[in-house]
C-alpha cells in the first residue's frame, strides 16, 4: 500500500481573541495549512521538486517547518539541549536539500511530533517572556517574537507550498 499525505482539517483563526490566543490561533491555521496543501499526495509527489531551478519540495518545507518548531521554540527560547534534525555542518540546507520519498511518512510523524512539543514547550510561559541564543551577542527577544516569526515563516512558505502543489496535479485553492 502507498502511503499517502493524510487528510487535514484546517480551523480557520479566532476573529476575536486576546493576543496569545490570536497568535496561537493563527499559527496553528498555518500548520494547518501546510499540511493541508499536502493531503492525499503520494510520497513522491511529496519530494517532486517542479520548479527546476529550486530544490524546494512539500517535503522539504515540511521538514523544514519541522526544523523550524523545534529550534525556535524549544532550543532556542525553551533552552532545550536537544541536537537539529536535518542540519550538519556539511550539510547546512538538509531539510531542503536531502527531503526524499522513503522518509516521507517518518518526517510528517517528525513534523507532528516537534508541533506537540513545541506546545508542550510554551504551554504556561509568558508572551513577555525573555530570551538570547547564541554566543555571538544576538539581541534578546521575547516569546511574542518568536510567534510572529513562526507565523510569518510559515506564511512565507505556504506561498511556496502554493506553487508547487499547483505544479504537481493542479490543484489550487488548498
Amino acid at each position: 500500500m502507498t502511503w499517502s499525505a493524510p487528510d487535514v482539517q484546517r480551523p480557520g483563526p479566532l476573529l476575536i481573541a486576546g493576543e496569545r490566543a490570536s497568535l496561537d490561533s493563527w499559527l496553528d491555521y498555518h500548520r494547518a495549512t501546510l499540511l493541508w496543501k499536502c493531503a492525499g499526495l503520494t510520497a513522491g509527489q511529496l519530494a517532486a521538486r517542479p520548479v527546476t531551478t529550486s530544490a524546494l519540495s512539500l517535503l522539504g518545507l515540511v521538514r523544514h517547518m519541522a526544523e523550524c518548531e523545534r529550534i525556535w521554540f524549544r532550543f532556542r527560547f525553551a533552552g532545550e539541549k536537544i541536537r537539529r534534525l536535518y542540519w550538519t555542518p556539511d550539510q547546512p540546507e538538509g531539510d531542503i536539500d536531502l527531503a526524499a520519498a522513503d522518509s516521507a511518512e517518518a518526517d510528517f510523524a517528525t513534523y507532528v511530533a516537534e508541533v506537540a512539543e513545541a506546545r508542550r514547550a510554551l504551554a504556561g510561559r509568558s508572551l513577555d517572556e525573555r530570551f538570547r541564543y547564541g554566543t555571538r551577542g544576538q539581541p534578546e527577544r521575547d516569546l511574542r517574537w518568536v510567534y510572529v516569526h513562526m507565523i510569518e515563516e510559515y506564511a512565507r512558505h505556504n506561498g511556496h507550498a502554493d506553487i508547487i502543489r499547483e505544479l504537481i496535479d493542479g490543484t489550487t485553492g488548498r
